[in-house]
């Protein structure tokens, strides 16, 4: 039996692929860069600036995709301005480029959303079904970050190994500016101009809001909020850790120390195969579950790390942190960004992706990267690299309360007797 793949799902994988190589060429690795020029106490300013920035642009750039100009448009925009940025904040090697690489993030973080956007019409107007045909569309945005982070790993520029030095950011410029080109080839998106009985929130794209009317959608989005949190405390400081061993002679040269960017990728190669899962999961066993199954894999993720250590046996603790990193970010990730497309309104599915995002990657990752980053410091890890493992264990704690919580408070969805997509003003 033949198997035919439509050329519409060729597009979006490739569309996936260069989105997630342009934030793997250094998400995981520029807290290691920071670290090694004496910039460790500041990590968590950098990342933290990818969530102040996602509090606003996402759904800004929602509202704009959904009122004004075509989603696949405004993905093309955002590339265009990121991928200068970006460029420009490693041309000027962070000393001067930090506000450059500020606008940078501003810029890219709204694309997350857009390229789901896109998608998700694309797949709809060839008649296929988002929840069955996206995540193995998606698994490719991981294997582009896969590369990226390999790439960044590896190549080494001037002598330095590109996770090492300023050229990751160069690198992820190039990439934004390609995919600034390539979205205007995606299928056209539906703008909505309706002016009729318009009041002032449906003019300014705020009706996504009203979701927050519905009490079981407003604990959905405060815990999306509380798992981006998750989600930060490894971006920015799982390569810093595992970079803090080179201090040890006995464990300098281990591959985990050397080479830890390709290590941390085994966390990007376990999502390409729990994105395969989702539709299995969502369908068998619907969204808190899956959420569920999520908040108690971050829970293993941050023990795992306390645990180990880059020496056999340890490292292989290590390895098992990546490996539920799959569950740990798909399963509220991906399943949350479905979970949105099928519950809001038609009209106002950009926004309410936007306010996905704004929640995780907003006030989520900011909350998330400065708390993480006051544990770090009240651990004193920079000085005292043996304390490593109390910040991981505090960090499981806090992803064991939230699982708790989300388990005590949030009701499945499919037990409502009204969705929430059809919630009035």
């Amino acid at each position: 039996m033949q198997i035919k793949i439509k050329p519409i799902t060729l597009k979006l994988i490739l569309m996936n692929f260069l989105e997630f190589a342009v934030w793997g060429a250094y998400l995981t690795s520029l807290g290691r860069y920071l670290g090694n020029i004496g910039l460790g106490s500041q990590i968590k300013w950098f990342f933290a600036m990818q969530g102040v920035v996602s509090i606003f642009m996402p759904t800004l750039m929602g509202i704009l995709a959904d009122k004004k100009m075509e989603a696949q448009k405004v993905l093309s925009l955002c590339h265009g301005f990121a991928g200068l940025f970006m460029a420009g904040a490693g041309f000027y090697c962070l000393s001067a480029g930090d506000a450059v690489y500020s606008l940078s993030v501003a810029f890219f973080m709204p694309t997350i959303a857009l390229v789901n956007s896109v998608a998700y019409n694309a797949l709809t107007k060839e008649g296929m079904d988002p929840v069955k045909d996206f995540p193995p569309i998606r698994v490719f945005g991981t294997v582009g970050f896969i590369c990226s982070m390999l790439l960044t790993n590896f190549l080494h520029i001037g002598g330095l190994a590109m996770q090492d030095s300023y050229t990751q950011l160069i690198s992820s410029g190039i990439l934004s500016l390609i995919l600034c080109g390539y979205a205007l080839s995606m299928p056209p998106c539906p703008i909505d101009k309706t002016k009729k009985n318009e009041t002032l929130a449906d003019a300014f794209g705020l009706k996504a809001f009203n979701l927050f009317k519905d009490g079981q959608f407003a604990i959905f989005f405060i815990f999306s909020m509380l798992l981006g949190a998750s989600l930060q405390i490894t971006n920015g400081y799982a390569n810093t850790f595992l970079g803090s061993f080179a201090a040890d002679p006995a464990l300098a040269d281990t591959f985990a120390v050397k080479n830890s960017n390709a290590l941390i990728a085994i966390s990007q190669a376990s999502e390409t195969l729990c994105i395969l899962l989702i539709p299995f999961f969502m369908k068998r066993f619907g969204i808190k579950k899956v959420m569920l199954i999520s908040m108690f894999a971050w829970v293993l993720r941050f023990a795992f790390f306390g645990m180990g250590n880059p020496a056999m046996p340890g490292v292989l603790l290590f390895i098992l942190s990546c490996i539920v990193y799959g569950m740990a970010f798909d399963f509220f990730n991906i399943s949350g960004s479905l979970y949105v497309e099928q519950n809001a309104a038609k009209d106002i599915r950009s926004s309410a992706q936007g306010l996905f995002m704004m929640m995780t990657n907003g006030f989520g990752a900011t909350i998330g990267t400065l708390a993480a980053g006051a544990v770090v410091d009240a651990c004193d890890v920079f000085n005292t690299p043996s304390n490593w493992p109390t910040a991981w264990y505090i960090f499981a704690g806090y992803a064991f309360v939230v699982g708790v919580l989300f388990w005590i408070l949030f009701k499945d969805p499919q037990k409502k007797a009204k969705p929430a997509a059809a919630v009035k003003d």
